[in-house]
C-alpha cells in the first residue's frame, strides 16, 4: 500500500514547500503537490487560488509574476517553489504526484515535466477534461481523477476519461467502490488519512495507497501494525 505525502508532508513543514517535500521524501513512497500558474506562466506549487492562507501576501496567484511571488513568505521563511525546483529536488530519488488545479494549464505543466521527468509520475485533477488532456499529452503516464461529492459514479467517469486511478473522498469510500474500481483496472488512492483508525480501515478496504499529512507517522503505525 503506497504512502503519499500530501502537499509534501504538511504536518511536518509548511505545505507545498521544499522542506515539506524533503520531510515527505524521508518516509513516503511518493510526494504530492498542487500546481498553479503565475501571471507570467510559471508553474508553482501552491494549493489555493489565492496566496492569502499560506503566505504573508494577499490576492490571486495568477496576479503575481514569479519574481513577485518569490518575495512572499510561505511559512518559516520558505518561498513558494516552482515546479522546476520541485523536480530538481525529487529527481532520481522519489515519485511525484502533481495535481493540476486549473483547467487549460495542462500543456504548460507537461512541458516542464518533460524537461526533467521524475522516476515515477502521476498527474491528477478534479477536472475530467484535464485528466483526458493529460492522457493525450502523455499517454504513457498514469493519470488520476479526484472525486467530488457531486460525482455519483467515480469509476464510470474515470473510465470515460481513460484515467488509471481514482482518488475518492474518504467519507464516500466503500468496499463496493474499491472492488468496482479494481474490476475496471483502476487503482484506488483516497485521502487524506491521518488517524490510526482510518489507516486500519484503509487496510481492510484493500486500497492501493493513501495520502496523508504525516507520512512518517503513517509508516511507523503500519509497520507496528504488521508486527
Amino acid at each position: 500500500m503506497l504512502i503519499i505525502g500530501h502537499r509534501g508532508a504538511r504536518a511536518l513543514a509548511p505545505e507545498n514547500t521544499l522542506p515539506a517535500l524533503s520531510k515527505g521524501m524521508a518516509c513516503a513512497d511518493l510526494v504530492e503537490i498542487d500546481v498553479r500558474l503565475t501571471r507570467d506562466g510559471i508553474p508553482v506549487a501552491i494549493h489555493d487560488a489565492t496566496v492569502d492562507r499560506t503566505t504573508d501576501g494577499t490576492g490571486p496567484v495568477k496576479g503575481y509574476t514569479i519574481e513577485e511571488l518569490k518575495r512572499l513568505d510561505a511559512g518559516e521563511g520558505e518561498a513558494i517553489p516552482t515546479l522546476r525546483e520541485v523536480l530538481d529536488l525529487v529527481h532520481g530519488q522519489m515519485g511525484l504526484i502533481v495535481e493540476i488545479k486549473e483547467p487549460g494549464t495542462e500543456a504548460i505543466v507537461v512541458s516542464v515535466l518533460m524537461d526533467r521527468m521524475p522516476q515515477r509520475l502521476i498527474l491528477i485533477s478534479f477536472n475530467p477534461e484535464s485528466v483526458a488532456m493529460v492522457k493525450r499529452l502523455l499517454p504513457g503516464v498514469r493519470a488520476g481523477l479526484i472525486s467530488t461529492a457531486e460525482v455519483d459514479d467515480p469509476v464510470g467517469l474515470a473510465r470515460r476519461v481513460q484515467a488509471d486511478l481514482i482518488l475518492p473522498r474518504w467519507d464516500r469510500l466503500s468496499r463496493e467502490v474499491v472492488e468496482r474500481a479494481h474490476g475496471a483496472g483502476l487503482s484506488v488512492i483516497p485521502g487524506t488519512l491521518n488517524r490510526e483508525d482510518d489507516l486500519d480501515e484503509a487496510v481492510r478496504l484493500g486500497v492501493d495507497g493513501f495520502a496523508t499529512d504525516d507520512p512518517c507517522a503513517a509508516r511507523r503505525y503500519l509497520e507496528e501494525r504488521r508486527g
